[in-house]
């Protein structure tokens, strides 16, 4: 068999398209990767929608962190403590023993013990309580010089937070957020070993490598061909925030830019 007809076979195999067998013996460089390329769409699609809903949910939490109202503030103060406060596995943990409860309860709630949308939820409201603190910190920074400003020239309300202080919370949060985004695509690993199954060894990544890890008795091969695709992931990240990044810090001096720097969590 050739690499181009395992590629057929395999590439899409975490999407459950191709060859429903994994390979039992006989392992080849090419059927590692391909197959452990097939789990990174996983880790993509918990990475980019966790991502995406968790930006509007962190701005919404960093308002009411900031707001006078203890009814907003509380709340959102508590949030924040008990999603950075306990570790990202042991929330997958509850999570999932909480929607299996549900789902006892109602058919309704099926879909929620999947990990597709049940580990999804976890990610989603895990990064937007590290993306809120973060953007909290950002806007409690916009300078009081700006706020007068605007008030000057009328600016109030939500048109003075749509142009005025949001861009500039922004600007100042975007390197921080940036390490959470490659924070958590590197958390979606913990996905399948946090109680969410793999239907039918449609796994991720991590999964796929795993499974390559013992059944060769080599850990040496299948982690570094996983470590190699989250290091080409984190790039593309870098990538497309340092464009938005640019574009936030276009009406500033080439010298006042604020530069993206990459600084890894190694503690969640």
């Amino acid at each position: 068999m050739s690499c181009w007809d395992t590629v057929q076979m395999y590439a899409l195999r975490s999407v459950g398209i191709g060859e429903r067998l994994l390979p039992r013996d006989d392992f080849t460089l090419c059927q590692q990767v391909t197959l452990i390329g097939s789990g990174m769409i996983w880790n993509v699609y918990f990475g980019v929608l966790a991502l995406t809903f968790g930006f509007f949910l962190a701005t919404a939490v960093a308002l009411g962190k900031a707001s006078p109202s203890r009814w907003l503030r509380k709340p959102a103060e508590w949030f924040i403590f008990i999603f950075r406060g306990s570790p990202l596995f042991i929330q997958f943990f509850f999570a999932y023993f909480a929607f299996l409860s549900l789902k006892s309860v109602s058919p309704v709630f099926d879909s929620l013990s999947a990990a597709w949308l049940g580990a999804l939820i976890v990610l989603f409201l895990n990064t937007a309580a590290y993306s809120g603190e973060i953007f909290h910190g950002a806007l409690l920074s916009v300078p009081k010089g700006d706020m007068e400003a605007a008030d000057a020239y009328g600016f109030s309300g939500w048109p003075r937070f749509r142009k005025i202080t949001w861009p500039t919370m922004l600007r100042l949060a975007w390197p921080a957020y940036t390490n959470e985004a490659i924070f958590l695509f590197h958390a979606t690993t913990l996905v399948y070993f946090s109680g969410f199954p793999a239907r039918q060894q449609q796994g991720d990544a991590l999964y796929y490598a795993n499974y390559f890890a013992d059944k060769t008795f080599n850990p040496f091969v299948p982690y570094p061909i996983l470590a190699g695709y989250f290091i080409l992931v984190t790039l593309c990240i870098i990538g497309v925030f340092g464009v938005v990044n640019k574009r936030l810090n276009r009406h500033l001096p080439q010298a006042n830019r604020s530069r993206l720097r990459l600084r890894p969590n190694l503690l969640r």
